[in-house]
């Protein structure tokens, strides 16, 4: 599956992990071993992109991880109500930022979630 197409392609019940920047995106791509979709919102989500991304996404297993922080909190709550079936993930508030969470924690909030995670992430317990 290729991890940089269209949110209105592939098959229902495709792994769909949502982030707000690139960096969060390409941070989670180094960490999964699986294809997963990864939306980068680039922190807000206008009608536009709800009607255009969001809507088609309702029949996807979808994720959310965001931001632990105002604008972070505050495009979690909006993406509650378009997709009140996806599964929230959340970053340590300590770390605030997704872009800011040690690569190793967020392999274990990924593999925490059931996302297949390269084993170079994995640190034992």
């Amino acid at each position: 599956m290729n991890q940089h197409a269209s949110p209105r392609r592939g098959g229902a019940g495709r792994k769909v992990l949502i982030v707000e920047g690139p960096t969060d995106r390409e941070r989670v791509l180094q960490i999964l071993a699986e294809p997963v979709f990864v939306l980068c919102t680039n922190g807000t989500l206008s009608y536009e992109k709800v009607e255009e991304w969001i809507v088609p996404l309702q029949q996807e297993d979808v994720y959310i991880l965001v931001d632990a922080d105002e604008p972070g909190m505050k495009l979690r709550n909006q993406l509650k109500q378009e997709l009140p079936a996806a599964r929230h993930l959340y970053t340590r508030r300590m770390y605030r930022e997704v872009a800011r969470t040690p690569m190793d924690v967020l392999a274990k909030i990924l593999a925490d979630a059931h996302f297949e995670i390269d084993e170079r992430w994995l640190r034992p317990d």
